[in-house]
């Protein structure tokens, strides 16, 4: 049975008279840039995740580089993140005009190790930007200890983690702001590019806002010399049309990933996700490990079940970032993780007899 890996038709025919009525109405306003469906969506997704502000962009890239931006991240500035992460995280670093250290992984959650941070640590670090990869909050106790300790900010990437919780708290409500991606495949996908940051400072929400809009709150009034990263009005409409089904869909993705972990468990060489205590995943992405990752892959997509690998280069050893020199080493989980990593389908709609088929492959392979 074919099976693929994400299907957002799907999605969209479940809820198609509340997505083709939020377009209707941003086409019968003319709401296309800014206006009332953006101001809905932030007000809306504040509540969602519980802050006082969130600031709309045109993606999550542009978010991570507007909290940067006005944090007042500096050439000679060193931020920390993690060594296995979308290649979006360390180079909004750069951008922004800091230099990007990475840390390694934890070895179990593919979330960035504390003991790591803290020895990376050097007089020029102002900060720290934890991923919670794949759905799974960091160690944000231990995380936000050590920047107590050295005065650092910390901005978490929540682009895969929408809804997480740590300990019974929300993500993103424990740095001093968070990013978010509504990239059409994610937990809450727009129909396009949309991200957003959210921060509990009003201060620093106001200077992400100016940043966005061409450096002002007002159009034609300009304080600073911003970008032009807006959120606009049809992907705002068609969040806010998804966002009420988004606790839902969460714990849909959260049953389908019981019903993978009872049937692989015991299947020789794969690693089911490791959810560390007191961390709620989400499961934007259900990874395994195997030692025989490419041949499994093969031997899935060969029967119709499409798969993926996120991400089959660590950060480090990227070209991107070959001016380095790192070494395999010095990132051992991260080294290893690149090899054995493989995503299989996950999506709230996926059925049990889906799920039987995928397990059943893995099986007799």
């Amino acid at each position: 049975m074919p099976v693929p890996f994400a299907d957002l038709q799907l999605q969209y025919q479940t809820i198609r008279s509340e997505i083709d009525g939020a377009i209707a109405s941003v086409i019968r306003d003319n709401a296309f840039i800014r206006g009332c469906y953006v101001d809905a969506f932030e007000r809306e997704f504040e509540a969602a995740v519980d802050v006082k502000h969130c600031v709309s962009c045109a993606n999550g890239t542009d978010a991570l580089y507007l909290a940067m931006a006005a944090l007042k991240v500096k050439p000679g500035d060193e931020v920390i993140t993690t060594a296995h992460s979308w290649i979006s995280t360390s180079a909004m670093i750069t951008h922004a005009g800091a230099t990007v250290v990475f840390c390694d992984t934890d070895g179990a959650t593919f979330t960035i190790e504390p003991a790591a941070i803290e020895a990376a640590i050097t007089p020029r670090t102002v900060g720290i930007i934890p991923v919670h990869l794949y759905g799974q909050p960091a160690d944000m106790d231990a995380i936000m200890a050590i920047a107590r300790k050295h005065k650092l900010w910390v901005v978490e990437d929540c682009a895969q983690a929408h809804l997480a919780r740590y300990k019974g708290q929300q993500v993103g409500t424990f740095g001093t702001a968070a990013t978010y991606s509504f990239y059409p495949g994610k937990n809450l996908g727009a129909m396009g590019d949309a991200g957003a940051v959210v921060t509990n400072d009003e201060r620093l929400a106001e200077h992400m806002t100016m940043l966005a809009r061409h450096g002002g709150l007002v159009k034609h009034q300009h304080y600073i010399e911003g970008i032009n990263s807006r959120l606009d009005g049809m992907q705002a409409a068609i969040l806010s049309a998804k966002l009420p089904h988004l606790a839902q869909w969460t714990e849909a993705r959260q049953n389908a990933a019981k019903v993978y972990d009872a049937g692989l468990n015991q299947i020789e060489d794969v690693v089911v996700p490791q959810v560390a205590p007191d961390r709620t995943h989400v499961y934007h992405l259900y990874t395994i490990r195997h030692p025989r990752r490419d041949a499994l892959a093969a031997h899935l997509n060969a029967n119709g079940v499409q798969t993926a690998i996120n991400y089959p280069t660590a950060l480090p050893f990227l070209a991107a970032y070959a001016r380095f020199g790192h070494r395999s080493e010095q990132f051992p989980n991260a080294s290893s993780d690149q090899g054995k990593i493989l995503s299989l389908p996950m999506f709230a709609e996926i059925t049990r007899a889906q799920q039987d088929e995928i397990i059943d492959l893995v099986r007799k392979f």
